[in-house]
C-alpha cells in the first residue's frame, strides 16, 4: 500500500503540482523565478494531459515485444500477473470475506490468460500477494475468478509477491521445480517490458502475451485537446519507464 501511494506522489503528473505550488508561493519574493517554476509545472501538466503525449509514451513501451515463442524452447506454462482488486458490490457473485474482488486490470489479464490457455492447453500460474493489509492475496482472488468465471483451472498460486520483480523471482522456483524454464507472461502491453526484465533476470525464457496492443497516436486534432484520462495513461507510462530503468540497473 505504501509503495502504491509513494509512486502516485512521486511520478508525474501528481508530482508536478509541487513545483507549480512552490512557484506560486515563491513569486511573492522572487517574481521571475517563481513564475518560471510555476509555468514549468503548468506546462508539463498540460503536456501530459494531451492524448497525443499519453499515447506516444504508451506506444513506445509496447514496441518490439517478443510476441513469438522461441522454437528451441517453447513455453510450457502461462504466468498471469496479479494487478488490482476492488470493493465488491451486491451484484458480484464471488465476494471475498474481506469484501474484495478482482479489479479491471486483473480481469483483463485473466481474460487474456484464459484465452491463451484454451489455445495452448498449458498449465497456469497466477502470482500476486496482498495489495493491502486487510485484503487477501490478489492471486487467490484471481485463481477463484479464473475457475468460476472462465472455467480455467490454476496449477500454481504464488501469494507472497508485492512487486513485479517479486512476481518473477518467487514464481521462478515453483516453475523450475516442475521442470519449466520457458513461459508466456500475461499482463497489459504497457507493463510487459518491465515484467520481461524481471522474468529474464529470474532465469526464465519469457514470451510476451499482452492483453492487447494499444494503437499509436494518429496526431489528429482531438489528440491535442487535454483530457483527464490522458493524465492516467501518462502516469502509467512514466511509472513503467522509471521502473524499466530501475530494473535494468538492478539486473
Amino acid at each position: 500500500m505504501f509503495n502504491t501511494v509513494a509512486a502516485s506522489l512521486l511520478v508525474p503528473p501528481v508530482n508536478l503540482f509541487v513545483p507549480t505550488l512552490a512557484g506560486l508561493l515563491l513569486s511573492r519574493w522572487r517574481p521571475v523565478a517563481g513564475r518560471t517554476l510555476a509555468g514549468f509545472g503548468l506546462c508539463a501538466l498540460l503536456l501530459l494531459a494531451l492524448p497525443a503525449t499519453a499515447r506516444s509514451l504508451i506506444a513506445a513501451l509496447e514496441q518490439d515485444l517478443p510476441l513469438t515463442a522461441p522454437t528451441a524452447y517453447p513455453p510450457a506454462a502461462i504466468v498471469i500477473l496479479g494487478g488490482d482488486s476492488s470493493e465488491a458490490t451486491q451484484d458480484n457473485d464471488h465476494v471475498d470475506a474481506a469484501n474484495r474482488v478482482v479489479g479491471p486490470l486483473s480481469l483483463e489479464r485473466e481474460r487474456a490468460g484464459a484465452a491463451l490457455r484454451r489455445r495452448t492447453g498449458l498449465p497456469v500460474l497466477v502470482t500476486g500477494g496482498q495489495l493491502d493489509r486487510s485484503g487477501p492475496p490478489i492471486a487467490m482472488l484471481m485463481a477463484r475468478s479464473l475457475l468460476e468465471d472462465f472455467a480455467t483451472p490454476v496449477t500454481w498460486i504464488e501469494v507472497a509477491s508485492v512487486t513485479t520483480w517479486e512476481n518473477a523471482t518467487l514464481s521462478a522456483p515453483m516453475l523450475r521445480a516442475a521442470g519449466i524454464r520457458s513461459v508466456y507472461v500475461v499482463t497489459q502491453a504497457w507493463h510487459m517490458r518491465r515484467a520481461l526484465l524481471a522474468f529474464r533476470h529470474a532465469g526464465l525464457i519469457a514470451t510476451a502475451a499482452p492483453t492487447q496492443i494499444d494503437s499509436p497516436p494518429t496526431w489528429a486534432a482531438w489528440e491535442f485537446v487535454p483530457r483527464a484520462s490522458a493524465w492516467e495513461r501518462s502516469y502509467y507510462a512514466l511509472h513503467e519507464w522509471i521502473g524499466c530503468a530501475y530494473y535494468a540497473l538492478r539486473s
